[in-house]
Formats: structure tokens, sequence, C-alpha cells
């Protein structure tokens, strides 16, 4: 139902209401009736258009996209171009007024890759929506300055270096975990987790939010879960099976609500840690870890490799109608380590 005052201006302008008919003097001099009727929808629609939303009507026989699987087995959407109407969820989510972290690690030469991070994000990410961008880092004075748009701020978070990128691959866990319990609890309503080597290059906005996602690794969103790189090796808490998995979650991009996020690192950490006291790396660090995490406790939302795709390496397939995050193009050997 609409706000008494926005009744009563609909009432005002409706044909029974006082004053129905306009005179509109001619050319000649002399007046004419017109009746308000069509002005009268003109501006109702106007108004409407305003104070809330015309869009088209959902189709409940006609599925929005017939060449992708747009739901799992546990009714979590599956996120694809043509999936979702964003004026909706933008009116839902400023009638929220949720602010969006987005954390970033950028350890010894990893800063170089902030400039274009932050400026294509400012473009393309949460538009519209409040965001903190928390920078974790351990070159502070060479965090670049970036003009942001109203309601969006960089907060710089000084961070040690470890002596090998899996280390600070692994340690992303530890302090995410140990900063949301410091501030982004009381800073920000969700958190989305990136990594810093990456551009983003068309819209990503509040249709990725919900109390847990992941990404489906461009890789492997169409191989079978035998030929998934899940840990293999029983001795590890990352351990799975080649008879179980969902999908390939990429390490890359996930996130959720503070507290969500807050327990999934938490429990990452924790595994890796009794993994190292048994003297034990999983496969793909923390990425591992995350995998078995999000096979026991399933995702709310799950992101199409439109949110995580390397276009140098695997081209553009036509199932991929937007390319939203994109690798940049790097020599690893050059930047890692160093």
């Amino acid at each position: 139902m609409l706000p008494r005052p926005e009744r009563a201006r609909l009432h005002a302008l409706s044909p029974g209401a006082r004053g129905s008919s306009l005179y509109i003097p001619s050319r000649n001099g002399k007046s004419k009736c017109c009746s308000l009727r069509p002005l009268t929808f003109l501006l109702a629609t106007c108004i409407l258009v305003f104070i809330g939303m015309v869009y088209a009507q959902p189709k409940v026989l006609t599925p929005s996209r017939k060449d992708v699987l747009v739901l799992t087995p546990w009714l979590a959407p599956i996120i694809w171009e043509g999936t979702f109407n964003i004026d909706i969820l933008n009116e839902q989510f400023r009638l929220q007024n949720v602010t969006v972290g987005l954390t970033v690690f950028a350890i010894k030469k990893y800063v170089v890759f902030l400039k274009l991070f932050l400026e294509t994000a400012e473009e393309h990410f949460m538009v519209g929506h409040n965001v903190n961008y928390y920078i974790f880092t351990d070159r502070p004075a060479d965090v670049p300055q970036v003009p942001l748009r109203p309601g969006r701020r960089v907060v710089v978070l000084q961070v040690p270096g470890a002596a090998r990128w899996q280390d600070v691959s692994m340690s992303r866990m530890e302090m995410i975990s140990s900063f949301c319990a410091q501030r982004f609890l009381r800073e920000v309503d969700f958190l989305v987790c990136a990594d810093s080597d990456m551009r983003f290059s068309d819209h990503v906005g509040v249709e990725i939010l919900s109390p847990l996602f992941g990404t489906l690794h461009p890789g492997f969103y169409g191989a079978a879960r035998e030929a998934f790189t899940y840990e293999r090796r029983p001795q590890s808490q990352a351990y799975i099976p080649r008879d179980q998995g969902d999908f390939y979650y990429m390490g890359a991009f996930f996130g959720g609500s503070v507290p969500e996020v807050q327990r999934l690192t938490e429990a990452c950490h924790q595994a890796m840690l009794a993994d190292r006291a048994h003297g034990i790396e999983a496969v793909w660090h923390d990425e591992s870890h995350l995998n078995r995490y999000l096979l026991d406790r399933k995702p709310t939302k799950v992101l199409s490799p439109e949110y995580m795709w390397d276009e140098q390496l695997l081209g553009r397939p036509p199932v991929m109608k937007k390319l939203r995050f994109l690798a940049v193009p790097k020599n690893h050997q050059k930047i890692r380590n160093r």
C-alpha cells in the first residue's frame, strides 16, 4: 500500500477529484475544455515510477536461462546474467542501508595491482551503495590514492609479510577472522573477500550478497567432480573423496554476512593449523580448505564464472554473457616472493 501522502496525491489526480477538466487557450484566443484523464494517467504513472518500480512481471513457466543451471540441489540460486533484476535488488538493499566491506591483500609487490583494482571497483563494484575497502598490506605507504564515490572509503590495515606466497595465501583466513572480531562486525553488514591481482570489468553489485556465497572456478564449472583438484589425501583436514563434491569454488572471490565469513575463515584457519601440526599442507592451500568448508556448509548463493574469469587463458565462450571480474595478466615469478 502507498504511504498516506502518496495516496492523497494520487487521489487528487484521479478523474473523480475536484477540477477534472482543464481549460486550455486555443490559437484563436478561445478556451477549450480537455479531459484530465490522459494527463492524470501520465502523472500517476510518473509518480508510481518514482515511489515504486514498474517492471515486467516474472513468468513462472518461463525460465530466466535455459542454457545453464540456475539453482543448486539445496535451492541456492546460481547467479548468471539474465537471472536477476538489479533495479529491484538495489532498491531492496538501499532500504536496508547496507555497507559492504571488500577485503584485498596486497603483500609485497602485489601492491602494484591496487590502483587498477580500486579504480575499476569504483566504476563497477556496488555502485550506489556504501563500501569500505579494507587493504591488508605490509607496504602502507605504497597504497595509491584513488578518487572515491560518496559513502566509500579506503581503510589500510598494516600486516606482516611472509617468506612464501603460500604463507601469504593461507594467512588470509586468520587475518580476516581476526579483523571480523576487531572491527568488521561493527562497521559493515557484508564482507566480500577478493584477490588483488584482478580488475572489475562489468557490474558486480548487490545480486551477489547473501549470508554465504562462493564462486565457481572458471576452469572447472563444466567438469565432473572426479576432475576437481580437491585435496585427496585423507591425512588433511581439507580431504574430499572422489565420489563427493558439488562444485569447485575459487578462493579468490567469496563472502557473505560478517558472522558467516568469520565462521568460515576461523574454521579454515583452525583446519590449516591442524594440518600443519601433522606436517601436511593442502594442495591448494586455503582454497582447498574453503572447498571442504563449502561442501559441509552449503553456500546460500553461488556465483557463476562471470564473477571470476581469465579471458587470456579461457577466451569468451557463448555462455558468458558478461565478464565481471577478470584476472590481470602477469608474470607470477616476478611478483611472488618479492
